[in-house]
């Protein structure tokens, strides 16, 4: 089992550089897969699916090499969280593809809604 690494926001920030590179490529093949019908009768199309479903796995793998998780299965805001502690707690540093820095937190149980802003912590 692997040590859980925690990130300031400052080491994510660094890592962001890396980190969009792979949402891009996870969102790019997400929206594609989500575009194709599945069509039991069409073999170019199942083969290209599973090549697809590939790519993601090996994407998300990136991911958590990093020691981060991707959340958006929507394949639509390109969610990222970084494990963390703030105030003695363990959180999660959220971050969205179309920000420019990791600027929101949120407990665990909270998730993407209880996102709050990492300067009022």
């Amino acid at each position: 089992m692997n040590e859980v690494k925690y990130f300031t926001p400052e080491e994510a920030n660094q890592t962001l550089p890396l980190v969009k590179k792979i949402v891009d490529d996870i969102l790019r093949v997400g929206k594609e897969i989500r575009g194709l019908t599945v069509e039991t009768e069409n073999p170019e199309i199942e083969a290209r699916l599973g090549d697809l479903m590939d790519e993601l796995d090996g994407l998300f793998e990136e991911i958590e090499a990093l020691g981060c998780s991707y959340k958006d299965w929507n394949f639509t805001m390109g969610l990222v969280d970084f494990p963390s502690v703030i105030a003695g707690r363990e959180v999660f540093l959220c971050w969205r593809s179309d920000e420019e820095t990791v600027e929101f937190y949120h407990e665990a149980e909270a998730g993407y809604a209880g996102r709050k802003s990492i300067s009022k912590a």
